[in-house]
């Protein structure tokens, strides 16, 4: 990492010459020159044998080089936040997983350059798992150590089953985007658990607005997390619901295809211009063949290719297992961040629930005890009631009998009560009160 870091800013460093001593047509030569280096980009390029560089191409050459049309490098364009793909192509595979943005082909990986730690981190994981020997290499090395007569044993016996070491270029390539993606997501997944779940036990606890307002924030992160997460997921699935985009992405054997059916063109061409027997896919000249015979090559020659075709398909088509269980296990992998972030969610809509349940009982108590307040205010204004009317500047013979006023008072508690368990039991009838 830190020697692709140091290489970088090396390039950065460089000089480049100035154009003060041209005339003005040249001057205007360097302006579009500037303006054509505008487009080069920093790509780290990565070979089959884990050599690892980093070039400076514009995006014409790119397309020209994988044979990708322009809409699948504005995938990789760092300006613009695009969603999780993986796309099988002729010649290449484009994958754009988070951090990852990078062109897979059977040769080499181009890596769009940038300042983040894990594409300096894929970069140079790639380059170890390039270089190092492979596991059946060590197994077989260990065993000649111990006993010679283990030596023959290799991993692939033990276990039944080929060694990661055994894929093609370009789906150790793809392993390792997936398997960095996956782990960045799982790793940002665990940092919520552990940030949400303390904070919802406290607040199941003790309710405040600071605490509702980060639990506000934990869920908006939440959501775009677990968007992020289906998304992979999705694009995972898809991939292997498809038979067909699978043995796309299979460019190291369509290479060696297209190698040896171009060998054996040269060799039938030549075989035919030595003078041998006529094949039956070299052309036939107009002039010394007869109509029949042209009619019987070209059927000849149309058929073979169709069988070649068809069972180089067939082959295709049947050896995506190794693909699809890669595929499968990354699968299982993203749908566990994704149950989590499930839970996660469950977990916290479990807790709202409960918030509000208690800030319904809340709110039912405060009604009660404010129904109860306004009865008590009623059976009060009774008594504000008799004392007005006896305020009154009027004649009444009450004011000269010396016991009137305790009578009053007595009488007014008494229908004041009365009045007060009235509504009481009209309340427990109708069950607005728990009494």
């Amino acid at each position: 990492m830190a020697d692709l870091k140091e290489r970088f800013h090396s390039r950065q460093a460089v000089s480049r010459p100035s154009g003060s001593g041209r005339t003005l047509l040249q001057g205007l030569d360097l302006l579009g020159l500037k303006k054509r280096k505008q487009g080069l980009r920093s790509w780290i390029h990565v070979d089959t044998s884990g050599n690892s560089q980093i070039i400076e191409v514009d995006k014409f050459t790119i397309m020209h080089r994988c044979d990708l049309p322009a809409r699948d490098l504005r995938l990789l364009d760092p300006l613009f936040v695009y969603p999780s793909t993986i796309l099988g192509r002729e010649k290449a595979i484009v994958v754009n997983l988070e951090q990852i943005r990078c062109i897979i082909t059977a040769n080499e990986v181009l890596l769009l350059n940038s300042v983040d730690s894990s594409v300096l981190r894929y970069a140079t994981e790639l380059q170890r798992r390039l270089t190092a020997p492979a596991v059946g290499e060590v197994w077989e090395s260990d065993g000649n150590d111990l006993n010679g007569s283990r030596g023959s044993r290799n991993f692939d016996n033990v276990f039944g089953n080929t060694s990661p070491d055994d894929l093609p270029f370009e789906f150790r390539a793809l392993e390792l985007a997936l398997e960095a993606a996956c782990t960045f997501l799982d790793a940002q997944a665990a940092e919520l658990e552990t940030e949400a779940y303390p904070l919802l036990d406290e607040l199941t606890s003790n309710i405040s607005t600071l605490k509702l307002e980060s639990l506000r924030r934990l869920k908006s992160r939440l959501d775009a997390l677990t968007r992020r997460v289906q998304k992979v997921r999705d694009e995972i699935e898809q991939l292997m619901d498809d038979d067909g985009d699978m043995a796309e992405m299979y460019l190291t054997e369509k290479k060696r295809q297209m190698e040896s059916s171009f060998y054996g063109d040269q060799s039938l061409v030549g075989h035919s211009s030595s003078g041998g027997a006529l094949s039956v896919s070299a052309p036939v000249s107009p002039v010394s063949s007869p109509p029949n015979v042209r009619k019987l090559e070209r059927s000849l020659s149309i058929t073979r290719s169709r069988h070649e075709s068809i069972r180089s398909s067939d082959s295709t088509t049947g050896n995506i297992e190794e693909l699809e269980m890669l595929l499968e296990a990354y699968f299982v992998v993203i749908d566990n961040t994704l149950n989590k972030l499930t839970s996660l969610k469950e977990y916290i809509d479990d807790t709202e629930d409960f918030i509000n349940i208690q800030l319904d009982n809340v709110r039912n108590q405060l009604i009660k005890f404010d129904l109860l307040v306004t009865t008590a205010t009623f059976v009060v204004a009774i008594f504000a009631v008799v004392t007005g009317v006896f305020g009154m500047n009027l004649p009444n013979p009450l004011y000269d009998d010396p016991n009137a006023f305790p009578w009053v008072l007595v009488i007014t508690g008494i229908v004041g009560v009365v009045i007060f368990g009235s509504f009481l039991l009209f309340f427990k009838y109708k069950r607005l009160l728990p009494l």
